[in-house]
């Protein structure tokens, strides 16, 4: 079939490249300089040096012709272009299905995805997310690599990893959208926490303990707004903990270990050129969890760091004092 990826970001390219192995691929940026270096280039070395681009794979500026007669549409924009994304799709009449690969909330209102589709999409449109352990570099190259598509309708799923699924990309199903969400975006916030933890030369025993913990957080959040707790066991929840927190490639882990050398948060994100959707994502999932009267004091303490100022010692003092309790995720 034909699919339209949204974004020629580092993450929606590999994903164009790779899913051009089966399909026509049609990439779509709104960046006029981007494309026509894209196109006079056949790769994207502004976010992706070095990854050809096969023959089915096409790219343009205008978002009509990127998702005409398109079987599938996937949106690769950071978290706050998934809307106006949405609504540009409404004004052209789509109908098509939708993914998505947005991870975090939604600054402001703090939705999820899903949330944001359901105000702006008809609901007969199918939809749900693409998410998982997967560095963009990596899958471009063709290495192996397992991320999962969800959606509250199991047989969308289900259809969509029959029609995507790669040799070297492997796809699994699940219809716990809301669940595969809560990982995709507390995994980012728990990244920049291991971040400081390894700066801070605090040791391995240290990063386990610290990233145990943060799964019974992302686990407890995510119980109170009913997903599943096995969700979290899965690809989107340990598997993107695990990758996100302690590779090398992880922006949001590079946030962390540039925090522990005492930079500024705006020289940092300066200094990375791409989006760490831990930094917005952060506040958001905290203000959510407050509200829901969940205790998330990992990712409050990441809060304190990047918002308030407040003294890294400080804060390992305050999360290490804490009371001690029975281990349980609840």
């Amino acid at each position: 079939m034909k699919l339209a990826v949204l974004g020629a970001g580092a993450w929606g390219t590999a994903l164009a490249i790779r899913f051009a192995d089966r399909h026509a691929i049609h990439l779509w940026s709104r960046e006029e300089d981007q494309v026509a270096l894209m196109l006079a280039e056949r790769e994207n070395r502004r976010y992706l040096a070095g990854a050809a681009f096969p023959d089915s794979l096409s790219v343009t500026t205008d978002l009509g012709e990127a998702i005409r007669d398109a079987g599938l549409i996937l949106i690769v924009t950071p978290m706050a272009g998934l809307r106006p994304t949405l609504e540009r799709l409404v004004e052209l009449g789509s109908t098509t299905p939708v993914l998505w690969a947005c991870k975090g909330l939604e600054v402001g209102s703090m939705l999820f995805p899903h949330q944001v589709a359901e105000q702006i999409l008809d609901a007969s449109i199918p939809r749900g997310m693409l998410s998982g352990p997967s560095f963009a570099q990596e899958v471009a190259k063709g290495m192996p690599a397992a991320v999962t598509i969800a959606a509250n309708d199991g047989d969308f799923a289900r259809d969509t990893v029959e029609a995507l699924n790669t040799s070297v990309l492997r796809l699994y199903a699940s219809d716990d959208l809301v669940g595969v969400e809560i990982g995709a975006a507390v995994k980012n916030v728990l990244a920049i926490a291991a971040g400081v933890c390894d700066g801070l030369n605090y040791g391995l025993n240290a990063r386990a303990a610290l990233l145990t913990r943060g799964l019974a957080e992302m686990a407890r959040f995510g119980a109170a707004l009913g997903a599943r707790a096995e969700t979290f066991m899965g690809l989107a929840g340990i598997g993107d903990l695990m990758l996100t927190a302690t590779g090398d490639l992880s922006r949001n882990r590079r946030v962390g270990l540039m925090l522990a050398q005492g930079m500024k948060l705006d020289d940092i994100l300066a200094n990375l050129g791409h989006v760490a959707e831990g930094v917005p994502t952060a506040r958001e999932v905290l203000r959510q969890a407050e509200q829901l009267g969940v205790d998330m004091p990992i990712t409050r303490a990441v809060c304190r760091l990047l918002f308030d100022g407040d003294r890294i010692e400080d804060i390992v003092s305050a999360l290490l004092e804490r009371a001690p309790k029975m281990e349980r995720a609840d």
